[in-house]
């Protein structure tokens, strides 16, 4: 992925992995023919040797679910920070931030022990807890996916 301003690139895969880390919120981005799409969604994201992926979930129907099926890839987009740093001149009114963006291969997971594993990654991310356990009937029901990272870049604007 080609960056115009190159001075704000992060580039630092340990780097990129803390901000992604800092997140709250993942989007997931769709091209659905000329129909953009894109969803707000709650994540877990691992680091497992030199591939990253998130996992994320979906109740077992919509456009979201169809999607993924159908195109087995997205973009996504994380950010952090959005603070305004106002100046006495309008031009020079920046905002510091942190994000990621980039796109990768989705999986439907489909065995049981790896959807609670991948909800598990979910819950850790905004619980700090690893000791969660999901009923066989939630997991039966609930889709879990995994978006397995192709490409990645980063920027970082203090």
């Amino acid at each position: 992925m080609e960056m115009r301003r190159k001075d704000l690139a992060v580039t630092d895969q340990e780097k990129l992995d803390e901000m992604i880390q800092r997140c709250d919120c993942f989007r997931l981005a769709f091209a659905d023919g000329i129909h953009p799409y894109i969803v707000p969604l709650s994540f877990g994201y691992v680091r497992d040797g030199d591939k990253g992926r998130f996992y994320f979930h979906s109740a077992g129907a919509g456009r979201k679910v169809d999607l993924c099926r159908k195109l087995g890839r997205a973009g996504f987009e994380l950010d952090n920070g959005g603070r305004v740093k106002p100046d006495e001149k309008p031009c020079d009114f920046s905002v510091a931030y942190e994000s990621v963006v980039g796109e990768g291969a989705v999986t439907e997971l489909t065995d049981l022990e790896e959807k609670a594993a991948g909800l598990q990654i979910i819950m850790e991310h905004y619980s700090h807890r690893t000791d969660w356990v999901f009923p066989e009937s939630v997991l039966e029901r609930t889709c879990v996916f995994c978006l397995t990272v192709e490409e990645i870049s980063g920027r970082a604007h203090g």
